[in-house]
C-alpha cells in the first residue's frame, strides 16, 4: 500500500510539473519581454527541443529583422527545422540563410547542410529519383563554390552514394524488360545504362545480360531477322571476353557463343 501510494505521488508530481513547464512555455510564447524569448529559444534549442524553440524563432524573426539579432535567429531556425527533421523547409531556409547573409562566418557550413538535407531525402531505389539528382546537383555546387572545404571530402561521397542510387534504378528498370522476355527493349535499356554510367559497378552483368537477351531474341525471331542477330550475339560475346575474360559467367557466355556461331555457318554453308 505505501509503495502504491508513493508510486500514485510520483506520478502526480511528474503531471504537476508537465502542467507548470506548459505554463510556462504558453507564457513565454505570448510574451512581449522578446530579450527573454531569445534566451529562453536559445536554451530550447541546446536542450533538442526544438519545436518550442522553433515557435520562439519564428515569432522572433518579424520583431529582430534590420537588427544585429536577425542572423542569430535566422541561424537556428533553420536548424530547429533540421533537427526536427523537416528536411525540405531546412533546405530551403538555409539556402535563404546564404542568400540573406553571403559574407556570414556560417555561410559555407550552413551551404553543406543545405546540400545535406537535398541527401537526406533522397528515396530509396524503387521510387521516384528527382529528389537525388536534386541532391546531386546541390552537393557538386558546394563542391564547386568551396573547393578547398573541410566537407568537400564527405559531399564528393554523398555524391558517389547518390550516382550509384540512379545506376541501380536505371539498371533494375532495364532489367524489367529482360525478366518480361521483351529482350529487344532490354539491350537498348541496357545499353543506356553503359552510355549514361560509363563506370557503372554492373558492367559486367550489363554486358552478358545484352549478349543473352540478343541471344534469346534471335532464337525468338522470324527466320529473316535471326541471322543479323546471332551475329549481334557474336559480336556482343566478344565484347564481354575482352572486358572480362575471368568472368563467372563465361562458360555459359561461351555456349551462347558456340550455338550462334553454329548458326551462322549453317547459313553460310559450312
Amino acid at each position: 500500500m505505501f509503495k502504491l501510494n508513493v508510486r500514485n505521488i510520483l506520478i502526480l508530481l511528474v503531471i504537476v510539473a508537465l502542467a507548470n513547464s506548459c505554463g510556462e512555455y504558453s507564457k513565454l510564447v505570448k510574451s512581449s519581454d522578446y530579450e527573454l524569448k531569445y534566451t529562453k529559444a536559445i536554451e530550447y534549442y541546446e536542450a533538442g527541443e526544438y519545436y518550442k524553440a522553433q515557435a520562439l524563432f519564428e515569432d522572433l524573426k518579424g520583431i529582430y529583422r534590420a537588427t544585429d539579432k536577425a542572423q542569430k535567429v535566422a541561424y537556428y531556425n533553420a536548424y530547429c527545422s533540421y533537427g526536427l527533421g523537416e528536411y525540405s523547409l531546412a533546405a530551403y531556409l538555409f539556402k535563404d540563410f546564404v542568400r540573406v547573409y553571403p559574407a556570414s562566418e556560417h555561410a559555407e557550413e550552413v551551404s553543406y547542410i543545405a546540400a545535406y538535407c537535398y541527401y537526406l531525402n533522397s528515396p530509396e531505389v524503387s521510387l521516384d529519383q528527382t529528389f537525388t539528382k536534386a541532391a546531386i546537383a546541390e552537393l557538386q555546387f558546394f563542391v564547386e563554390k568551396y573547393p578547398n572545404s573541410e566537407k568537400r571530402a564527405e559531399a564528393e561521397k554523398h555524391i558517389d552514394e547518390l550516382q550509384f542510387k540512379l545506376e541501380t534504378k536505371a539498371f533494375d528498370n532495364a532489367m524489367l524488360f529482360y525478366n518480361i522476355m521483351d529482350y529487344k527493349a532490354a539491350t537498348t535499356a541496357l545499353r543506356n545504362v553503359l552510355k549514361d554510367f560509363p563506370d557503372t559497378k554492373y558492367r559486367e552483368e550489363i554486358m552478358f545480360t545484352i549478349m543473352k537477351a540478343n541471344y534469346l531474341l534471335a532464337e525468338n525471331s522470324i527466320v529473316a531477322k535471326q541471322y543479323e542477330r546471332y551475329q549481334e550475339t557474336i559480336e556482343d560475346y566478344y565484347a564481354f571476353v575482352d572486358k572480362f575474360p575471368n568472368s563467372k559467367k563465361i562458360i555459359e557466355a561461351e555456349k551462347i557463343f558456340t550455338n550462334s556461331v553454329k548458326f551462322i555457318e549453317s547459313k553460310n554453308g559450312h
